[in-house]
């Protein structure tokens, strides 16, 4: 390739970019330095590319899921909250996960016993062990671990296993997409069915950014109708192009009653000491929503059904 010219036209005609579409109305650039794998499961559109932000990202369906610069943001706003809210999860259950991070995240906890992880397409869990090893940092090869390669929805609703902590580490609710009916009041029954009492789920729930939280006070209103105790929390992923929402659910567990001491003793008394983002003070902070994204969630009437699903 010649040498890049300084007029911003050529630079940018030379380089390679990647497009990940926020909404019809935004979208975000990342620039591309290489290319490691592209193509199709029996599911999903997959790609594996090399960002010069973020590094190695994970795309499916067209949308980044993962990156290697700010993945520990993600990974540990999603678990560690439910995970140190129980106070000692043995047996734990992934619908999802892929990557393998969300494991690695559960499988630090001494208390755990057993992780089920449950995924639809062996194929990117393939790839993903083979060329995202930072993710999962060898937990796939734990003994303590268990891969299930099917429908999470038709694993919970046949499982007559009971556990802890339920993570829900799957992909945004896109039409025809193979994450659509993760998100009804029907699959909820069947989670709170899967826990022992004092069991905490804990899920990712789409975009609340403002100007775009289309689906995360449906989803909020939705756990709503089968849980006793439902917090909603939101995390700046940067990949993400702004705040992501999460949630934790539980008929008796509130996260929110933990102060950022407690949170702090849990983790030193569990030797977490390799996270990067999470602690006493940001568990408080997530769970801190701005009162517009509470406004947004208070006025919220939408119940998610399989009849009616979510498709953002």
């Amino acid at each position: 390739m010649s040498k890049e010219s300084n007029d911003p036209d050529n630079v940018a005609q030379q380089r390679e970019w990647f497009r990940d579409k926020l909404s019809d109305d935004l979208v975000q650039l990342h620039r591309v330095e290489g290319r490691e794998y592209s193509g199709r499961t029996k599911f999903q559109a997959v790609d594996i590319i090399r960002t010069s932000s973020y590094g190695r990202c994970l795309v499916l369906d067209g949308r980044i899921q993962s990156c290697h610069g700010d993945e520990f943001i993600y990974h540990e706003a999603l678990v560690q909250p439910a995970m140190v809210s129980h106070p000692g999860p043995i047996d734990v259950l992934i619908a999802g996960g892929g990557e393998g991070a969300t494991t690695r995240h559960v499988l630090m906890h001494p208390s755990v016993r057993s992780v089920v992880m449950v995924d639809i397409d062996s194929e990117v869990v393939d790839l993903c062990r083979d060329k995202m090893p930072e993710w999962h940092a060898g937990s796939f090869d734990d003994p303590r671990f268990e891969l299930v390669i099917g429908d999470a929805r038709k694993y919970i609703e046949q499982s007559d296993r009971k556990f802890d902590v339920i993570l829900l580490d799957i992909p945004e609710s896109l039409e025809q997409g193979p994450a659509c009916m993760l998100y009804t009041t029907e699959f909820y029954r069947h989670v709170l069915a899967c826990l022992k009492p004092g069991g905490v789920v804990a899920l990712q729930s789409d975009n609340a950014s403002w100007g775009y939280m289309n689906g995360f006070p449906a989803i909020v209103n939705t756990l709503k109708a089968v849980f006793r105790v439902v917090r909603p929390y939101q995390v700046h992923i940067p990949s993400f192009g702004g705040s992501w929402g999460f949630s934790v659910a539980s008929q008796e567990v509130d996260p929110m009653g933990l102060t950022p001491e407690e949170v702090d003793r849990h983790l030193a008394r569990r030797k977490l000491t390799g996270l990067g983002f999470y602690d006493g003070l940001a568990h408080c902070h997530m769970f801190s929503l701005p009162k517009h994204i509470r406004q947004r969630i208070d006025e919220e009437r939408r119940i998610i059904t399989d009849a009616s699903p979510l498709c953002i």
